[in-house]
């Protein structure tokens, strides 16, 4: 498993997650949403952690600079 993120890509995701984690235990978004948008923000955490996302695979994308 190589790695397809770039730093950017990584850090907006972890941005995002912790936006999310905040709304959701603000109690701004719950029910439904909140435990969707609470998986997602997982989601993004995890990959941005490993710097691998898997729907750029089949796709063909990378946002990883190459020397």
């Amino acid at each position: 498993m190589t790695k397809n993120m770039g730093i950017a890509d990584r850090i907006i995701r972890t941005i995002i997650a912790v936006i999310l984690g905040i709304l959701i235990l603000t109690g701004n978004i719950s029910g439904t949403w909140g435990i969707i948008l609470g998986t997602f923000a997982i989601i993004l955490l995890l990959t941005s952690a490993i710097g691998w996302c898997p729907l750029y695979k089949p796709l063909g994308i990378s946002t990883k600079r190459t020397k």
